[in-house]
């Protein structure tokens, strides 16, 4: 009996040493992870996701394009939206020479478009009904698509005065940072979330 207790210990203790083996290296591993700050324009916070969106990791965007606080100095009033079109970049106006900065995707050769218009309308999910030169141009297009996952337009939408253009959220990701569309504005949609809580009706938005 004592024989069979004994090879019993010398089992457990095998079995703990085995285990501590394998499991020292991912732990100080996963340690490991944490000891260096996060890339640039990435925070880690335990804050409580507020839509599902906050919880996806988005690798077909460039890191130049992710979301951050940068330096940026203008005469322009806090809460503006200036769309740098060439950088690929639209800001949101902090103040104090600080602006929020955005990846986007703009208007693809022949389409190009500057001016300064105010924020006119927002929309949730907006529905998309292509202007008839655009389905003129591209006829397999649909009269009018509802809103939803599969809609061009994204997750929410800000309109630009009388014009047909908008700063949208897309479901072409990848298009971030690239000239792409007929003359709106792209972003990811978690980025256009963001975006739309910020701006108010009646924002000024200046597009270089």
């Amino acid at each position: 009996m004592i024989t069979i207790r004994l090879k019993k210990a010398a089992l457990l203790l095998g079995a703990a040493l085995l285990s501590s083996l394998f499991a020292a290296p991912a732990q100080a591993q996963y340690q490991a992870a944490w000891r260096f700050n996060p890339p640039p324009g990435l925070t880690v916070t335990t804050e409580k996701p507020r839509h599902g969106l906050m919880l996806q990791a988005n690798v077909q965007v460039h890191p130049a394009y992710i979301k951050q606080i940068v330096n940026y100095p203008t005469s322009e009033r806090s809460g503006t939206v200036v769309v740098d079109t060439r950088a690929h970049f639209l800001y949101f106006v902090l103040g104090d020479g600080r602006a929020l900065r955005y990846g986007i995707g703009v208007a693809r050769d022949g389409f190009e478009w500057s001016g300064t218009h105010r924020v006119t309308r927002k929309a949730e999910w907006p529905s998309w009904t292509p202007p008839a030169e655009m389905r003129k141009r591209q006829p397999g297009l649909p009269a009018r698509m509802d809103g939803g996952p599969n809609n061009p337009l994204g997750a929410r939408a800000l309109y630009l005065g009388s014009t047909l253009y908008r700063i949208h959220g897309t479901n072409e990701p990848w298009s971030i940072g690239q000239n792409v569309s007929s003359g709106c504005i792209r972003m990811t949609n978690a980025d256009v979330i963001d975006l739309y809580g910020r701006v108010q009706m009646n924002t000024k938005v200046v597009v270089m």
